[in-house]
């Protein structure tokens, strides 16, 4: 297996309705063709955290029948980036005409706005079913953000150039898998969750094995990871943003999706006590 456990194949009708948005997105995007800068990804990171919340509040049985289906694991992500793209083309339509506007603030915004009404959401049926645990998501969050800090510190040293040309949004792809990192090493080592990606689980079972994993737990090689390979991929685009800027500050936005989406989900499920 490849996919992380819990990954729900939405029925065909959700699955032809989501291929369709995602496919009409992406035309229309491609069509308007608007610029995409260093604030641009950024202004997408709270639609990512708006992608995991969504996903929590399906867990916690939200949302009615009918749309359930489109916040499943997976499913959840495409039904965001469909909402996220439709406000990105309203907002590239609205500022087209005027002077001094900015897409990325409106995307950021609204993004931000949506993103604290459902986090808020979720906590509130949190403490439906239970107290609430912020102590530990807490804690994650801010070693997150020092860990990233520090490793952007390094590679400013090390290899400047990639710094300075991937700017935001490499480090936007730094802190978002060191997110996913510390918040998956707190699940393990402090709060007994489990892990349901297989090639994360792989890495996991290798620090089980050294003779440290009694003294200091297994999260620290996962973590160690996640931040090295984000590294290695903000250096290796160093190139690919000066030749190809649009295409490769996209792809950034992606690989910076694939860790803040599932650590914002950590952090929130265990802040319900989930």
């Amino acid at each position: 297996m490849v996919l992380p456990e819990g990954v729900v194949v939405p029925p065909l009708p959700y699955l032809v309705g989501l291929g369709i948005g995602i496919v009409a997105v992406v035309a229309l995007l491609y069509a308007i063709s608007p610029p995409v800068t260093d604030w641009t990804v950024v202004s997408f990171a709270p639609w990512m955290a708006t992608g995991a919340t969504l996903h929590v509040l399906y867990l916690q049985e939200t949302f009615p029948d009918a749309v359930r289906p489109l916040f499943s694991a997976g499913a959840v992500y495409v039904t965001t980036a469909i909402v996220a793209g439709l406000v990105w083309i309203v907002a590239t339509l609205l500022t087209a005409a005027r002077r001094n506007a900015s897409v990325a603030r409106y995307i950021g915004t609204v993004g931000t706005g949506v993103a604290v009404t459902f986090v808020m959401f979720s906590l509130y049926k949190g403490t439906q079913t239970g107290t609430l645990e912020p102590f530990w998501p807490v804690i994650g969050g801010v070693l997150a953000g020092v860990i990233a800090a520090l490793a952007w510190l390094l590679l400013s040293f090390t290899v400047t150039e990639a710094a300075a040309v991937t700017g935001m949004s490499g480090a936007l792809v730094v802190f978002s898998h060191s997110l996913d990192g510390v918040s998956t090493a707190i699940g393990v080592d402090v709060l007994d969750a489990g892990e349901k990606t297989p090639a994360s689980q792989a890495i996991l079972d290798l620090a089980a094995r050294l003779p440290v994993a009694d003294s200091i737990g297994v999260g620290w090689l996962f973590v160690l990871v996640k931040i090295t390979l984000a590294l290695l991929i903000v250096s290796l685009f160093e190139e690919y943003v000066r030749e190809q800027p649009r295409q490769a500050r996209v792809l950034l936005g992606i690989v910076a999706a694939v860790g803040i989406g599932p650590g914002i989900h950590n952090l929130l499920l265990f802040t319900i006590g989930a």
